[in-house]
C-alpha cells in the first residue's frame, strides 16, 4: 500500500508584531492598553451607539419583530448597499405565548427581486419538524485489480458528531443520514506526532486492525497530521461574522448560543486581527464595521444588540458578507466568512445547488466560508454541507457552550489557519496482498 498526499498552493504566511512606544517626554506617558475589553453593559455599549439591556443581551421575548436593533453606524467603512429586500408583511406579536409561532406566519415576497444574478425563491410552508440531511449511500466495495487507487478529498468537519450527540441527549435515535462516520471519527484528537518544521507540512500515521463486524477483513486507519503554526507565526485574521437573526433563531439554543460562541472566539483575537459583523433577517445589514482585535468590547456590544425576528434572507446575507470581506481583503491574511445559522433559508437564494455555485465562485477570490449550525426542528444539514464544502471551510454544529469552547478555543488554530489548499489523499493497494476495499465514510 502506498499513500500519497497531493497538495496545491501551500499557504504558510508569517507576520511580525510591532510594538509602538511612546515618544520621549519630560514626564513618563502611560502606554495605551493592548485591548479594550470588559462586560458589555448597557452603559458601556451606549458609548458605541448600541442599545442593549443591563444584562448585556437583548430581551428576545419582548422584541421579536425588529430583526436587528441598536446598530451602530457602519462608518467609517460602510459596505456597498445591498439590493432592496422584498416587501414583508410582518405579523403582530401580542404576547410571549404567540412568539414561537412566528415562523409559520411569515409572509412571502410579493415579487422576485435579484441578488448577485440569482433570483429569490418563495418561502414554502413547512411542518413543525423540517430537519434535512443529505441522502447519501455507502461507498461500494471495489476490486483492487480494477481500481487499485482510492482518491478522495479530506476534510475534518465534525458537525455530525455533536449533532448526533444532541439527538442522543434528547433521548432520540438520530436519523440515518445524520450519521457521517468520518465526522464522528475526526471529532477526537488522537495525539498524532506533529511535524517539527514547515519543511515537513504533513506527517502520516497508519494502523491496521481486524474488522469488528466482518471476520477475515481488516480496517486500515490513516491519520494525517499537519504542521501546527506557532501563534507568533499565524497570519492576521480578516473575519466577517454572518449571523442569522431570523425568527427561526429565536430559541436559546440558536441565536443566544451563537452570540456566546462568538464571544469565545473574540477572546482569541489579537491586535492585528479584524472583525466585521453582518446580520440578516428579511434583509441583510452591516452591524459592525471592520474593527481591530484591540477593541473587543465594541464587538461584544454589537453582538449583544442582536435579536431574532423576520424571515431568512440567507442569500442576501452571504452576498453582503462576501462584499465586506472583499472590501477589507488582506493578502497573506486569513480572509474568511463565518456563518452562524440553522440553515433555514426561506427568502432569497434558497436552493442548495444554486448556493453551491455562488459560494464556489466566491472562493476563487481567496475568501473562504465556514459554517456552524444551531438548533433543532428546522436544522438544514444539507445547506450546511453544501456551503462549507464549496466554500473551502469547515462545518460544525454547536449544541452547547462547551462545544463552542472546543470549536473556538481548543481547536481555534486548526479551524481558522490553513496550511495548504486542495489537499487530496491517494491510497494505492497492492493486488498481491489486497483483493478489494471500501472507503468508510466521505459519502458526501
Amino acid at each position: 500500500m502506498r499513500i500519497k498526499t497531493c497538495v496545491r498552493g501551500l499557504t504558510l504566511s508569517a507576520f511580525a508584531i510591532v510594538t509602538l512606544l511612546s515618544t520621549p517626554a519630560a514626564a513618563p506617558v502611560e502606554a495605551a492598553p493592548m485591548f479594550r475589553d470588559g462586560e458589555p453593559t448597557a452603559a458601556a455599549c451606549r458609548a458605541y451607539g448600541y442599545n442593549i439591556n443591563d444584562r448585556g443581551e437583548n430581551d428576545y421575548r419582548s422584541r421579536m419583530s425588529g430583526g436587528v436593533v441598536g446598530m451602530a453606524p457602519p462608518s467609517p467603512y460602510p459596505p456597498p448597499p445591498p439590493p432592496p429586500p422584498p416587501p414583508m408583511a410582518m405579523p403582530q406579536v401580542s404576547n410571549e405565548a404567540t412568539a414561537p409561532t412566528m415562523d409559520a406566519r411569515r409572509a412571502a415576497p410579493s415579487s422576485p427581486p435579484m441578488i448577485s444574478g440569482l433570483p429569490y425563491s418563495q418561502p414554502p410552508q413547512q411542518p413543525l419538524d423540517t430537519e434535512r440531511y443529505p441522502n447519501a449511500t455507502s461507498n461500494p466495495i471495489r476490486r483492487v485489480a480494477d481500481e487499485p487507487v482510492s482518491t478522495f478529498s479530506i476534510d475534518v468537519d465534525t458537525a455530525a458528531y455533536s449533532n448526533v450527540r444532541r439527538f442522543i441527549n434528547d433521548g432520540q435515535r438520530p436519523p440515518r443520514d445524520a450519521v457521517r462516520v468520518e465526522e464522528l471519527i475526526n471529532y477526537f484528537d488522537y495525539g498524532y506526532a506533529r511535524p517539527e518544521s514547515r519543511r515537513e507540512p504533513f506527517r502520516i500515521y497508519t494502523a491496521v486492525a481486524p474488522s469488528p463486524w466482518s471476520d477475515g477483513r481488516q480496517i486500515i486507519h490513516i491519520g494525517v497530521q499537519g504542521y501546527d503554526l506557532p501563534r507568533t507565526q499565524q497570519p492576521p485574521l480578516n473575519l466577517v461574522f454572518l449571523i442569522d437573526t431570523s425568527g427561526s433563531m429565536y430559541s436559546a439554543d440558536k441565536l443566544p448560543l451563537a452570540i456566546k460562541a462568538l464571544n469565545v472566539l473574540i477572546d482569541r483575537l489579537r491586535p492585528q486581527d479584524h472583525v466585521s459583523i453582518v446580520a440578516y433577517a428579511g434583509s441583510a445589514g452591516a452591524v459592525l464595521a471592520p474593527t481591530s482585535g484591540r477593541d473587543r468590547l465594541r464587538m461584544r456590544c454589537a453582538l449583544g444588540a442582536l435579536q431574532a425576528g423576520g424571515s431568512t434572507a440567507g442569500g442576501q446575507g452571504l452576498a453582503l458578507a462576501y462584499s465586506l470581506a472583499q472590501q477589507n481583503f488582506q493578502a497573506g491574511a486569513v480572509n474568511r466568512v463565518i456563518l452562524m445559522t440553522d440553515g433555514d433559508f426561506n427568502v432569497g437564494v434558497a436552493d442548495p445547488s444554486r448556493l453551491k455555485d455562488f459560494v464556489a465562485e466566491k472562493r476563487s477570490s481567496g475568501i473562504y466560508l465556514s459554517v456552524y449550525g444551531f438548533g433543532r426542528g428546522n436544522y438544514n444539514d444539507v445547506m450546511m454541507q453544501t456551503l462549507a464544502q464549496n466554500g473551502n471551510g469547515v462545518a460544525g454544529y454547536i449544541d452547547s457552550l462547551e462545544e463552542a469552547r472546543k470549536a473556538f478555543r481548543d481547536d481555534f488554530t486548526a479551524s481558522l489557519f490553513p496550511i495548504a489548499d486542495d489537499v487530496k489523499i491517494q491510497v494505492e493497494f497492492n493486488p498481491a496482498f489486497v483483493s478489494e476495499y471500501r472507503l468508510i465514510g466521505y459519502e458526501t
